[in-house]
């Protein structure tokens, strides 16, 4: 048995189609990534998925209940932690988990015992009796991901799980969720717009843009299919720098963003010295500086949508005004 099978998935909010005939599984035990920028459809997959949100077509079945048939079972199976923060301030570490687990119906020993293995998993059983609002950022971050897991769930979904937080705590995030995957063998679908966090957590990962899933594999083979190096080239003008590099013969893939030129090449730095002499030879523009670097997600969601990650959160911000425009006209 999968633990996710979702099949041509679909959601509609009035003409704006945020999530678009998406289909993919989910094998137990496994970290699984929703990558894509702000309102690309990762938190209304979510939703879906744990059946808060009903979409207008396709099926889907998690722990094998059919989300729509069998929501009380499919809640029953998992554990959820949200964008937004949803722990309350006014209690401690300790009184949010136990109030938690009531909620599931755990009884007073299995109480005590999970809320003891839950915070040291995310080293907080020193702060148990610590008003979660004097808790830091990071804190409070792992304290969710903690009362996520008090009921045994089957499968965790973490919604942008480092959102906000500091490079130094994002990291310690990432840890952790390493951890209960690992001790726990917890099923975790996550929903990120950081490159480098998908790249580290992830066994798999989905690329989702404008509602559709344009690529999904391992993190090593998505940026495997561009494969070689990347030379980010910074020219003037970058138009004339474009034509030019566009006929380079050894050049396997170019793309351009933002004033760059970034060309996918094999064997990167024995082809520095020749875009060196092709600068010298006074072709109507001038290279200001050149990057060797290996490919990263963020050149695999180039690739796929022809847009950086940044720059397609901009289009579908815009995109996501004009239909709520539409929708209040009428």
């Amino acid at each position: 048995m999968l633990a996710i099978e979702v099949k041509n998935l679909t959601k509609k909010f009035n003409r704006l189609k945020a999530v678009n005939n998406i289909s993919f599984k989910v094998e137990k035990g496994e970290i699984f990534g929703l990558l894509g920028p702000n309102g690309a459809g990762k938190t209304t997959t979510i939703k879906m998925l744990i059946t808060l949100v009903k979409p207008n077509g396709g099926e889907a079945k998690v722990w094998g209940f059919d989300i729509l048939k069998q929501k009380n079972e499919v809640r029953n199976s998992i554990g959820i932690v949200f964008q937004e923060p949803a722990l309350d301030n006014r209690l401690t570490g300790k009184e949010n988990l136990d109030f938690h687990a009531r909620l599931y119906g755990l009884d007073k020993e299995t109480r005590k015992k999970r809320i003891k293995e839950v915070l040291e998993l995310v080293e907080l059983r020193d702060k148990a009796n610590v008003l979660v609002g004097n808790y830091s950022g990071g804190m409070q971050r792992r304290l969710e991901i903690a009362r996520g897991l008090m009921h045994y769930p089957k499968i965790l979904f973490l919604d942008e799980p480092s959102l906000g937080l500091d490079t130094q705590t994002r990291r310690r995030i990432w840890e952790y969720i390493l951890r209960l995957n690992k001790k726990e063998k917890t099923t975790i679908v996550l929903t990120t717009h950081y490159m480098e966090e998908a790249d580290y957590l992830c066994q798999r990962v989905a690329i989702i843009d404008f509602g559709k899933i344009v690529a999904l594999d391992t993190p090593a083979n998505l940026k495997s299919v561009l494969g070689g190096d990347v030379i980010s080239i910074e020219a003037v003008p970058s138009e004339k720098a474009f034509q030019v590099f566009q006929k380079i013969s050894w050049v396997k893939k170019i793309n351009q963003h933002n004033g760059t030129i970034d060309l996918n090449c094999e064997q990167g730095e024995k082809k520095i010295p020749l875009l060196m002499k092709i600068d010298q030879e006074n072709l109507g523009f001038e290279i200001k500086s050149i990057n060797l670097r290996k490919p990263t997600l963020e050149d695999v969601f180039l690739h796929f949508t022809g847009k950086t990650i940044r720059e397609t959160e901009v289009s579908q911000s815009e995109k996501n005004k004009r239909a709520m425009r539409r929708r209040f006209r009428r």
